[in-house]
């Protein structure tokens, strides 16, 4: 089985979680080649790990490019699976590539299974109320969700084959004029190891400061819901859930936030949730690992107290 891996990347940096795509394939023990656009550290980064590379020097600006420069991979290499981290620009790339080659395409996978000679594909339904799972006949394109699978561990470096790829004007359907760099750059949800966030529990913009507070603490990422986003107490490029990031840290706490599918469907990528809530039958206990009933203002004194006592030692 040949599984080809789009590798996304922005500069020297493999972005999102196109790494876990390697741990993904070789559950499927596939033959793995991975193509990567634009920078060969990047590559050569993604070969350290044991994946045969492609590296096409094109430029990275559009999404018709790329799409192109994936079709054209497609072609020669012929694999059996297409797999693309679930970021915003592989959600446009996937179908297209369904569309020209007519393959199925399943988008925000979160696990890859064989039962019975077939490979089924877990992914969240209903706002993640549900897990459905999906076969496909023929080759499928599947992005999938990041923190599903752990990063793999470096190996030998693999070889890297430079290829260059003509891309035609007739191909490119839209052109980037103007780019407006928003404060969402700077905040990056999807590859933060901490992230303490906040929701409608925590009362006011003031008690809201905690929370940052905790995560600066703790050397984290400062998440939030919709509600503290729509009230202004902080800006909507923080939203974790639904219509937010999905997330996939090692630690993720949550502040006053009750647990609605639309953001608990967000952080199952997590490795340890800690909710605090007064109401001690908030949805969120059920995904928790650990439940504090309380007061959420009280107990953030209480913690990032301790937190600053235990760094001062």
């Amino acid at each position: 089985m040949k599984a080809l891996l789009f590798i996304e990347t922005k500069g020297e940096k493999v972005l999102g979680g196109s790494l876990e795509l390697i741990s993904a394939a070789k559950t499927l023990d596939a033959e793995i080649t991975a193509l990567v656009v634009g920078d060969r550290a990047a590559a050569d980064t993604v070969a350290a790990f044991g994946a045969e590379v492609i590296f096409v020097d094109a430029s990275k600006n559009c999404c018709d490019t790329l799409t192109e420069v994936l079709t054209k991979t497609v072609k020669e290499v012929n694999p059996d699976i297409v797999l693309l981290a679930n970021t915003a620009f592989a959600k446009d790339m996937a179908p297209r590539l369904g569309a020209r080659m007519n393959f199925g395409c399943v988008s925000d996978v979160v696990g890859i299974s064989k039962a019975d000679g077939k490979i089924v594909y877990t992914r969240p339904a209903y706002g993640g109320t549900i897990l459905e799972k999906i076969e496909v006949e023929g080759t499928p394109v599947v992005t999938v969700r990041s923190g599903s699978f752990s990063k793999p561990e470096a190996t030998s470096s693999a070889s890297v084959t430079e290829k260059t790829v003509e891309i035609s004007a007739e191909a490119i359907k839209a052109k980037i004029v103007d780019a407006v760099k928003e404060i969402s750059e700077s905040v990056n949800l999807e590859e933060a190891q901490v992230i303490v966030a906040g929701g409608r529990g925590m009362g006011s913009a003031e008690n809201f400061e905690l929370v940052k507070e905790l995560a600066s603490v703790l050397g984290g990422v400062v998440g939030a819901t919709r509600p503290p986003i729509e009230d202004g107490w902080i800006s909507r490029a923080h939203q974790v859930g639904q219509s937010g990031k999905i997330v996939a840290p090692k630690l993720y706490i949550a502040c006053g936030i009750s647990g609605a599918t639309q953001h608990t469907s967000g952080i199952t990528g997590a490795d340890y949730i800690v909710a605090i809530n007064k109401d001690e039958d908030a949805p969120i206990f059920e995904v928790a690992n650990l439940a504090i009933v309380g007061d959420v203002t009280e107990i953030l004194k209480g913690m990032i107290e301790e937190m600053k006592k235990i760094k001062a030692e």
